[in-house]
């Protein structure tokens, strides 16, 4: 009973369109027991679901009788149809009644039957029922059939999730079904809440546009200039709104960054080149906006790549007007949770902040625009929900879970409650942190550490200040460079710094000097290697091309005047005359401005340690600046050798590996031997966990995100330094991250601080 590969392919195809298109749960099994049986060549298919009793349920046959559907239930224990339940693996036999788990019910009619497959089937490693073939003559089934039901069932286990959003496997397997399966996803922002599900669709489709010529390009780039001018008026309409609704001024200038990128020539000149080649606008539209989003979407720096969604999100609305096809819905419900395939910055704002309690975005992640403006919001989100039922829960009630990434659809009355009692506890914590916006990250016993946030946009300033940042930890600066098709110059550089500084003003601010290359390639400056991670990136390209930098310090050094809050910092440093080298470009810098009038404060000089090279020469590094800053996130990745995009050893990547405190240890040893400052930076900064082990190291400040500020002040204020050491020393001691965790999640808990590793108090 062979199934051949095309024919694998063609009944797989055939499948997923029947599903899809299925109105019921009822129907999508019938067609799939007809299908399956007739591609393998078998005497008989069925499926079983798992109900809540953990019986597996006779669903949909084709081959035993029709009568025992709904009635043949079948145990976990004593049943072959169990065992591949709990193995959760398939299992193949040439003479199933033979089998001690066989089990005989005389009204299936299946006696005659001797050959037996059954394959799980599975979502999220919970096992929502078994896909069986059976047949007549004992033989065993041969290893294409095996990977074609396994196949099947993974189609099958989508359908079984899109229908209980639906009540379909409720009503098929009786009311006592109700699981509560989350469906899950990426944290976006902390907080939980319940409320109406609302879907929003994008407005047009970028790669649905044709290729198209034409002759007449005087009358494209009209066209092209009234949807841009359209869009320009349409944002800021949006900020007029916003500024009614009164969210923070600080917040709304993330929309400033949309006009800005409308503005820059970078975007709309390519758009006009293709216009000019003979493009029609919405062709030459599209071929600009997917170049510039493919720079970004291939970006390491997790941060950054998301940035290729407001790129998109630009790009969508230009060609709606282009298109006139019409804008979202205008009503929203009390409790709205906002629900898309990708939720974009501009379709979050356009929902009045009154009625806004949640967001679910199939696409994205923690770092992209919307999640940011969550976190500024206070409002949880959960993204890139895999799996998710979009089609089906417009209008229903949802629960979302920021903590966690979970997001529940139609939940029970009683899971209900209980969230209900966890967002009263929620909002006893918010003000619990809120409280502390102006107190100092001090432990019970009197050690102090400064708390500082990351930022990369002036969008960020404000949730940043909000949070009670006492500075700014790590400013990344290659956003300007990223969006223009030129280098920006001196004063579009000044203008921007200017602000950052400004608005600190008093409060240190650690200014990144340009760290482009490996992931974050510009588009007018290409670099082709084959691993650019270990290539021509960060400090060796500006020292390389000393123009680039010349302009960038003069920049940071006019930006700064009168504020005296200046800290530079060097990225991707492996050698000390990298140091050096950059050192004498600074103060040439600093003299010829001296000369032209600029008041030059004072300023410190840094270098960030990210490589195991500079772990090694951190005392001799130590010798050559004023502080070191260790970013984690590179560091980890690089002494592990672990990608963390990549999904099939991001699981390795973590922060709290043996290794990975024992090279931090190291640093803050050799920075402290020569009286010099540590900064760390990074993911690790602001896992409240694993910032009392930094505490309890030396570290002299932390950097973090704004939204995970609140809740490490938290953490460092309720533990003491004894306490934090103890815990260190247990850390590294320890042979994995992984006890390293419990422990430390055991120690939040202990203490009363299980509110930082889920959602309630």
């Amino acid at each position: 009973m062979p199934i051949v590969g095309n024919q694998m392919l063609g009944t797989l195809r055939r499948i997923v369109q029947e599903v899809n298109d299925a109105p019921t749960l009822e129907i999508a099994l019938q067609r799939i027991v007809l299908r399956v049986k007739q591609a393998v060549e078998v005497d008989a298919c069925s499926i079983y679901l798992r109900d809540s009793e953990q019986m597996y349920v006779l669903m949909a046959t084709l081959g035993l009788n029709q009568t025992a559907v709904g009635r043949v239930r079948l145990g976990s224990e004593k049943s072959l149809i169990g065992l591949v339940g709990s193995r959760a693996e398939p299992i193949n036999l040439d003479d199933a009644p033979s089998h001690e788990r066989y089990q005989y019910f005389p009204d299936s009619g299946e006696d005659v039957y001797h050959g037996f497959l059954g394959v799980p089937i599975l979502q999220q490693s919970q096992v929502l029922g078994v896909l069986a073939v059976q047949a007549v003559e004992g033989v065993r089934f041969e290893e294409d059939s095996v990977s074609f039901l396994i196949t099947v069932a993974a189609q099958l286990a989508n359908a079984i999730t899109h229908a209980e959003v639906a009540g379909d496997v409720e009503r098929l397997l009786g009311k006592g079904h109700r699981s509560d399966r989350p469906l899950l996803g990426l944290a976006g922002s902390a907080g939980v809440a319940l409320g109406t599900a609302v879907v929003v669709y994008p407005m047009a489709d970028l790669n649905a546009v044709p290729d198209r010529m034409v002759s007449d390009t005087a009358a494209e780039e009209q066209q092209l200039m009234a949807a841009m001018d359209t869009v320009r008026n349409d944002i800021k309409a949006l900020l007029v709104r916003l500024k009614e609704m009164k969210v923070p001024e600080d917040d709304r200038v993330l929309f400033e960054v949309y006009l800005m990128m409308l503005d820059s020539g970078g975007m709309l000149d390519k758009i006009l080149e293709y216009i000019q080649q003979g493009h029609w606008a919405a062709g030459a539209l599209k071929k600009a906006v997917l170049e510039h989003v493919k720079v970004f979407e291939e970006m390491e720096d997790p941060y950054l790549s998301e940035r290729a969604l407001d790129i998109r999100d630009l790009g969508i609305r230009i060609l709606a007007h282009l298109q006139n096809v019409p804008g979202q819905k205008s009503e929203y419900p009390d409790e709205t949770v906002l629900v898309g395939e990708e939720i974009t910055a501009t379709l979050l704002a356009e929902v009045p902040s009154q009625k806004l309690t949640a967001v679910v975005s199939v696409r994205g992640s923690n770092n992209s625009h919307v999640a940011i403006l969550a976190r500024a919001m206070g409002i949880p989100a959960v993204m890139g929900v895999t799996d998710f039922p979009i089609r089906r829960v417009d209008g229903q009630n949802v629960i979302v879970d920021g903590y966690q990434g979970k997001v529940y659809i139609k939940p029970s009355a009683t899971l209900a409650k209980e969230y209900v009692r966890l967002v009263v506890e929620e909002n006893e914590l918010i003000d619990e942190l809120d409280s502390l916006h102006n107190e100092p990250a001090i432990t019970v016993d009197g050690t102090t550490i400064p708390l500082y946030a990351n930022t990369g946009l002036l969008s960020d300033i404000g949730p940043s200040l909000k949070c009670g940042a006492e500075g700014v930890g790590l400013y990344r600066t290659e956003f300007p460079f990223l969006i223009r098709d030129r280098f920006p110059g001196e004063e579009e550089q000044y203008q921007i710094y200017r602000q950052v500084f400004e608005a600190f003003k008093g409060c240190p601010v650690v200014i990144r000097s340009l760290d482009i290359g490996g992931d974050k390639a510009l588009s007018y400056f290409p670099i082709n290697e084959e691993n650019p991670f270990l290539g021509w990136r960060g400090i060796r390209v500006t020292l390389d091309h000393p123009e680039i930098f010349l302009v960038q310090i003069r920049a940071i050094f006019r930006a700064s005047e009168g504020n005296d809050n200046l800290n530079i910092l060097l990225p991707m440093i492996t050698n000390l005359s990298e140091v050096e080298s950059a050192k004498r470009l600074i103060s040439r810098v600093a003299k010829e401005l001296k000369e032209e009038g600029v008041k030059i404060g004072r300023y410190q000089l840094g270098v960030m340690i990210e490589v195991p090279a500079a772990v090694f020469q951190a005392e001799q590094l130590a010798c050559q600046v004023d502080f070191l800053s260790v970013g984690t996130n590179d560091l980890t990745q690089y002494l592990l050798a672990v990608d963390r995009n990549n999904p099939q050893v991001a699981h390795l990547f973590d922060s709290l590996h043996p290794s990975v405190l024992q090279a931090l240890q190291h640093v803050v040893k050799c920075a402290h031997i020569h009286n010099k400052k540590v900064s760390i930076c990074g993911e690790m900064a602001g896992d409240p966990a694993a910032a009392i082990l930094l505490l309890a190291m030396g570290a002299d400040s932390l950097s973090m995100n704004a939204a995970s500020l609140p809740r490490v002040k938290w953490a460092i204020r309720n533990f003491t330094h004894q306490q934090a050491t103890q815990l260190l020393e247990q850390a590294l001691q320890s042979d994995s991250a992984t006890t390293t965790r419990e422990r430390l999640n055991l120690a939040l808990n202990d203490i009363g601080l299980g509110g930082l590793l889920r959602a309630g108090k």
